[in-house]
C-alpha cells in the first residue's frame, strides 16, 4: 500500500489525513501534487488564481493535467485593467475552459461600501466583502482547493506546507517550495507571457489602490498594503473558507 493511499484511509475529521498526505507529497514535483489533488477529489476541487505575476506557472501546470479544472478568479472591482486582460490572454493561451469570475455580492457592496472607498478606511473590511466572502461562496461546492502560495514570498508564508486543512476542506499548495528563480525559469523555458505590470516593478499584484512597486531587496509582497499592519487579504487566514 503506497503512502498516498495510506493517507486517504486515515481520516482526521477531514476528507483525508492532511498531515500524512503532506508528508507523502512534500518532496514531490508540483505537477505530481496537482495530478494527485485532482485525482483525489474528482469534480470536487477548484483552483484559485489571481492571474498575477506568477500565476501562469500554476495555471500552465493545471492545464497539462486538466484544461477543464475549475479556476476561480475573484474580480474585486478594484483590479488593474492589465490583470483582467492577462486573465483573458492566459485563458485563451492555455485552453482553460472553466475560468469562473467571481464578483462581490452587489447587495453587500451597497450596504458596506457604497462609495467604493472602504479600502482606504478599513482594508480588512474591504478584503472581506470583496474577496473573503465571495471566495467562501464560490468554494461551497468543493471539498478541496489549489492555490499558488510560495514560501519565499514573505516571512509570513515561510513555513506553509504542501497540503493543509482549511476548515472542512483540504488546501493544496503545490508551488510552496519553489523560489523566484524556479518560477522565472519555468516561464521562460516554455515561453509563457509575464504579467504586463511586472516589468514596471510590481512583483505581487492585487487590487489597484493597495498595490505598489517593490523596491530592490524587499519581499515580493512588500508592495501589498504598504504602510499598513496587513500582509494578507484574509482568504488564507482562518478556517471555514
Amino acid at each position: 500500500m503506497n503512502a498516498v493511499t495510506t493517507a486517504v484511509e486515515r481520516p482526521l475529521g477531514l476528507p483525508l489525513d492532511v498531515f500524512a498526505l503532506d508528508a507523502a507529497l512534500r518532496r514531490s514535483e508540483p505537477e505530481k501534487i496537482i495530478e494527485i489533488a485532482l485525482a483525489l477529489f474528482p469534480g470536487r476541487i477548484a483552483a484559485v488564481s489571481s492571474f498575477g505575476t506568477e500565476s501562469v506557472v500554476l495555471l500552465h501546470m493545471i492545464a497539462q493535467v486538466s484544461k477543464a479544472a475549475p479556476i476561480l478568479f475573484l474580480d474585486t472591482g478594484h483590479l488593474f485593467p492589465e490583470t483582467l486582460a492577462y486573465r483573458d490572454q492566459l485563458t485563451d493561451l492555455l485552453g482553460l475552459t472553466q475560468v469562473l469570475t467571481i464578483p462581490p455580492d452587489p447587495e453587500a457592496l451597497a450596504a458596506r461600501d457604497p462609495e467604493a472607498g472602504l479600502w482606504s478606511e478599513d482594508p480588512d473590511a474591504c478584503c472581506a466583502v470583496r474577496k473573503v466572502e465571495p471566495l467562501a461562496r464560490a468554494l461551497a461546492p468543493y471539498g478541496a482547493w489549489i492555490n499558488g502560495r510560495k514560501r519565499y514570498q514573505a516571512q509570513t508564508r515561510s513555513t506553509i506546507p504542501v497540503v493543509e486543512g482549511d476548515g472542512a476542506r483540504v488546501k493544496f499548495n503545490p508551488l510552496a517550495t519553489l523560489g523566484r528563480e524556479d518560477l522565472i525559469a519555468y516561464m521562460d523555458s516554455r515561453n509563457l507571457p509575464h504579467h504586463p505590470l511586472e516589468k514596471h516593478g510590481f512583483l505581487s499584484i492585487g487590487c489597484m489602490p493597495c498595490t505598489s512597486r517593490v523596491k530592490p531587496g524587499e519581499d515580493p509582497r512588500a508592495g501589498r498594503w504598504r504602510g499598513r499592519a496587513k500582509t494578507e487579504c484574509g482568504i488564507h487566514l482562518g478556517e471555514g473558507i
